[in-house]
């Protein structure tokens, strides 16, 4: 198998470039950001960080909620592309006008209006997967997908956090630098996407009845009664819920943890960029042993790795050890997130999915709520950031006993279906 990429291939890739910028944002700014907004009005650095929990979760149930019918209706015949382009718009102005909000409620409203908006666009976007590209090279284009989006979000990155940070010796202010910031990465993300936005055309489709919308609610209820039976699938998604459900936590939470713990908030934001950078190979890495090792096996790995971030995490006290946990948690994320998308792309009706990929965001990102719930409560109830951290490794190791499960469920199907007669038997 060819490993040099595709023109279609490479757009869909750039789109990755192109949004990383905004959730690296989410992950490591934002949350600093949000915290100068509360301390201004009075809030505690623990109270603080359990409203961003809070908020979070709230974004994710909105996208979980919305995600099936958004991914339904994008199966119809020239949907999913301006349906797309829509939810791309709403993220990238919901990013820019961030930098003009100076009240910690409104930065909150308008961050839930700009992160649906981002979370819509990659239901579209997984689901074009198999609209770029072939069988054999899916999980090879995901892990570069993944890998490039990691090591391209720097760029704009390493521009805001000179501004916000040098923002003294030129002379501008807080607000002003973090408006820069935040316009730089929203330009970056329309920039990136339009070559995609130019040259996608939707491949696998259903065809557009009289009542498209209509037809939609109907094709995703036979879809919820259907995929009960499909047994593969439901045992896959509950497995992916407990397991990437850490992940995102993770992802959501780092800088909002290591700030509770009273660690350094330029030595966060250099050791989350260190993440990024270290995903870059890692990614590619996986991708690359993919074609020698099954993805379950490769999955597999990475769900017990992530099992031992979560418990090194709950003891995790000094800026040393935060750069450790950093750089652990950039060798796994790029190779659980791409394989897991990619492994779903294989197990499912391509003709539906977008469909199909508004159920994966429900146990994906619209899944996050819970385990962004759970932190905030458990740290409000015990006073401890740790608690509150130390339910995510019970999650991914239940995560992994459901995906050994669906394994052998999906073993169990493949033998369990009735052979092809033969031809000597055809020509009778």
């Amino acid at each position: 198998m060819k490993s040099k990429l595709t023109a279609m291939e490479r757009r869909w890739i750039l789109y990755d470039v192109g949004n990383s910028a905004f959730i690296l944002l989410v992950s490591t700014i934002i949350p600093i950001y949000f915290k100068y907004l509360t301390g201004k009005g009075g809030i505690s650095a623990t109270d603080s960080m359990a409203i961003w929990g809070y908020a979070a979760s709230f974004v994710t149930l909105i996208v979980a909620l919305i995600g099936p019918i958004l991914g339904t209706v994008a199966d119809t015949k020239d949907f999913k592309k301006p349906l797309f382009k829509g939810a791309l718009l709403l993220g990238v102005v919901g990013c820019i006008v961030l930098g003009v909000t100076n009240s910690w409620i409104w930065f909150l409203v308008v961050f839930v209006i700009a992160k649906v908006g981002y979370s819509a666009s990659l239901i579209f976007y997984d689901s074009m997967l198999s609209d770029v590209t072939r069988e054999g090279r899916l999980d090879l284009v995901s892990s570069m997908g993944f890998a490039w989006g990691y090591i391209g979000s720097c760029i704009p990155f390493i521009i805001s956090l000179l501004l916000v940070l040098g923002r003294d010796k030129i002379g501008i202010s807080m607000g002003t630098a973090m408006l820069g910031a935040f316009s730089i990465n929203g330009v970056w993300w329309l920039c990136l996407s339009i070559p995609l936005l130019k040259s996608y055309q939707q491949i696998h489709f259903i065809e557009k009845p009289k009542k498209p919308v209509r037809e939609s609610f109907i094709r995703l209820k036979d879809t919820f009664q259907n995929i009960r039976k499909d047994k593969p699938v439901i045992t896959f998604l509950i497995a992916f819920f407990f397991y990437i459900d850490g992940v995102y936590t993770i992802i959501d939470m780092a800088t909002s943890y290591g700030q509770s713990l009273g660690l350094d908030s330029s030595g966060l934001l250099m050791a989350l960029m260190v993440t990024q950078v270290v995903a870059f190979p890692c990614a590619l890495l996986f991708g690359r042993i993919s074609k020698r090792m099954e993805s379950e096996r490769l999955i597999t790995i990475c769900i017990i790795a992530y099992t031992g971030i979560a418990l090194f995490a709950i003891q995790l006290d000094t800026q040393v050890e935060f750069w450790i946990l950093a750089i652990c948690v950039g060798m796994f994320q790029g190779g659980i997130q791409a394989l897991s998308r990619s492994y779903f792309t294989k197990i499912i009706p391509k003709e539906k999915s977008g469909e199909y990929f508004g159920l994966f965001d429900i146990c994906g990102k619209g899944a996050a709520f819970l385990g962004t719930t759970l932190v905030s409560v458990g740290i409000q109830i015990t006073g401890s950031s740790s608690g509150g951290v130390s339910i995510l490794s019970i999650m991914f190791i239940f995560g992994l006993v459901m995906f050994r499960y669906s394994l052998r469920v999906r073993e169990h199907s493949i033998q369990s279906e009735p052979e092809m007669p033969s031809m000597a038997v055809e020509s009778k």
